[in-house]
């Protein structure tokens, strides 16, 4: 077993021996393995340089081209992997060619060209209108913006069903939960109402929080991640997702002790990090 995770067996599978199409397939099992994507649950989209891409495949051939169903002239000529629609994260890892697929979005910004996967007449996420708004918007915001993640994290879904759905109050029980919290996202975690998924509508609204947020809560149904590696999205969604469990755990039993306000501020001092405005006390 290499120690990247993948058996020697397995890295004999088309696709593996592609370093970013091997990264999406290791996590996607991941997320899979932690219970955060069950069935054909979560999607995954991560920009990638044009240099990168053509090392492994020939950007010159396109397999098909698929219609928009809104220009994104932002994003033109930029590349992409990303997970099918209908697709189980627990396969990508067996037959990435079939569950991914590698993708340039036209020049004019109103197709995408398939470079490479989605084999058998399979499509990209139905979830990619919100995952090209959000990189549309954090790139406005972090130019080194790479990659967003959106799984079903369990604990967080959970206590999207029992604690207020204030931004700044979720927040605030978030970096309680653990030291590191304040530190890895101190802008807070964003919430929308509970929508459609799929739709437009939820794409613009979670768009809307990416300006000023890299996470975004979807109630009762999951999490938006961000980050300018996957590393870090996936980071910032595990973070989130261990400080929401914890508060599952303890929730409804006599506390005895937290973390303070002072406590927090003091951490984020010593760390750089900039706490979301309104929400400590001191």
């Amino acid at each position: 077993m290499s120690t990247l995770g993948i058996h020697t067996g397995e890295a004999a599978i088309p696709g593996l021996e592609i370093p970013f199409v091997r990264e999406v397939a290791e996590l996607t099992r991941a997320m899979w393995r932690f219970g955060w994507d069950e069935r054909n649950g979560g999607n995954v989209s991560c920009i990638l340089d044009e240099d990168t891409v053509a090392t492994y495949i020939d950007i010159h051939q396109v397999q098909r081209t698929i219609k928009l169903a809104f220009p994104v002239h932002e994003l033109a000529g930029t590349y992409f992997i990303v997970t099918g629609s209908g697709k189980y994260f627990k396969n990508v890892i067996s037959d990435p060619e079939a569950n991914l697929g590698i993708l340039r979005v036209t020049a004019d910004g109103e197709q995408i060209e398939l470079l490479w996967g989605l084999q058998g007449g399979a499509v990209p996420t139905s979830e990619l209108p919100s995952h090209f708004m959000s990189h549309i918007e954090r790139l406005k915001v972090d130019p080194q913006h790479r990659a967003v993640i959106h799984n079903h994290a369990t604990h967080v879904v959970a206590m999207s069903f029992v604690h207020d759905l204030h931004e700044k109050k979720f927040t605030k029980t978030l970096w309680e939960m653990c030291t590191e919290c304040i530190v890895v996202f101190p802008e807070g975690v964003g919430i929308i109402p509970w929508m459609v998924p799929g739709s437009d509508n939820i794409g613009r609204a979670t768009a809307d929080k990416m300006k000023h947020h890299r996470a975004v809560l979807w109630p009762h149904h999951g999490i938006f991640g961000t980050g300018s590696t996957l590393d870090e999205a996936f980071g910032l969604i595990e973070t989130i997702e261990k400080a929401a469990q914890i508060y599952m755990l303890i929730a409804g039993k006599d506390i005895r002790q937290r973390i303070t306000d002072r406590e927090l501020a003091e951490l984020a001092r010593a760390f750089g990090a900039t706490p979301c405005e309104g929400i400590l006390s001191v």
